[in-house]
This record gives C-alpha cells, sequence and structure tokens, in this order.
C-alpha cells in the first residue's frame, strides 16, 4: 500500500473478530515502534503486550468490571486478540540528558525543567507508527485511554512505578462497524490550521 493510502485509510476501530494475529504481522507493528522518533535517541518507551483471551481478559477484568460490561457500547473491542499498552519512562530521558553530550541542556536535572515532557510525546509517535502500520497490513486499530483503575491494572502485570502508560492500542482484523459519532466530523480544511508567517 502507498504511504498515502496508508494515511488516508487509517481510522479508529471498534469491533473486532477474535482471530490472532500472525506473529510476523504483529512483530512487525511492534518493531514500527521503535522506528518513531526519540529525543536524543533516549528510546524509552516499553510495550506491554498481552495476547489472546487470557490476557486481555485480565485487563478488561480491571479496566471494565462485568457490571459495567454488560452496558459497554463497544463490545466488539473486547474481542480484540491484541492489546499494547505503551509506557513512557521520564527516568529514561533524565539518564539520558544527564549524560556528556545532554548534560549542557540542564534537562537531566528534574522533571520540571522540560518544556514539553517529551516521554509523552516520544511514546505518543510510536503508538502513531503501530497505528499506520497495522494499517498498512491490513488491520484495524484502537488507540484508546485508560479511564478507569489505572494503577491496579500497572500492578496486575507488574509494570514498574517508573513507567507510566499513556493509553492501549488494540488490533486486529476489522469487523463490519457503525462509525461513530465523532468520525463524521469533517476535517478541518489546511487553510484553516496553518498559519503562514504569523497567526
Amino acid at each position: 500500500m502507498e504511504f498515502a493510502d496508508v494515511l488516508r485509510r487509517r481510522h479508529m476501530v471498534r469491533n473486532f473478530e477474535p482471530d490472532p494475529l500472525p506473529l510476523a504481522t504483529l512483530e512487525r507493528i511492534l518493531d514500527a515502534a521503535r522506528r518513531a522518533p526519540s529525543a536524543g535517541n533516549t528510546q524509552g518507551t516499553d510495550l506491554l503486550l498481552l495476547e489472546g483471551p487470557e490476557q486481555t481478559g485480565r485487563y478488561w477484568d480491571v479496566t471494565l468490571p462485568l457490571p459495567r460490561r454488560r452496558s459497554f457500547r463497544w463490545p466488539g473491542l473486547l474481542q480484540a486478540p491484541v492489546l499494547i499498552v505503551p509506557l513512557a519512562s521520564s527516568g529514561a530521558y533524565l539518564r539520558r540528558y544527564a549524560e556528556p553530550d545532554k548534560a549542557a541542556s540542564g534537562l537531566g536535572l528534574a522533571e520540571d525543567r522540560w518544556p514539553v515532557p517529551y516521554w509523552f510525546i516520544d511514546t505518543a509517535m510510536a503508538v502513531m507508527a503501530m497505528l499506520l502500520t497495522a494499517t498498512d497490513e491490513g488491520l484495524g486499530a484502537l488507540f484508546f485511554g485508560i479511564f478507569n483503575n489505572e494503577a491496579e491494572l500497572m500492578e496486575t502485570f507488574g509494570v514498574p512505578p517508573t513507567h507510566q502508560p499513556i493509553g492501549t492500542l488494540a488490533v486486529g482484523y476489522p469487523a463490519p462497524d457503525k462509525p461513530s459519532r465523532s468520525a463524521a466530523r469533517p476535517r478541518r480544511p489546511l487553510d484553516e490550521i496553518v498559519h503562514r508567517g504569523r497567526w
């Protein structure tokens, strides 16, 4: 698929078939995260990979317990065969920017020295790389927030407190789906979002 087609076709999928993904396909999606931009080449993003109903079921048991699950608007999301939790490590950036080639920036001294927390930006870029790769592989994907029981979820899967999730990526074969209300919103035209020379 041409890159322009990947960009046009990428959209959030909320309904999945439960079929497992081929290992090689999943590896290509995961590997795309390593190719995303990384400030100082810090590579401070880790991925918690959950495959199959036993592992993904544990995720949903914590974040969407059964009483709430009965009225969940997108039950097909719970069938996604793969969930990827991207994790950002601010400590990795502090250590990297304390190294000799970066120390003069002062960014290695504390999180609040960073005008923008690049650990979140880089992790989000890794997510976008995986979303695009999933589309290129003919799969569906959805990035969504962890809105409930984040601390319990991290403890359940043994994630150290040095790493913070930015959400979850569901990946799988798309099932027939109705577009969300948000998808009906038109894209803003280019001349509305680009401010040439000044605002």
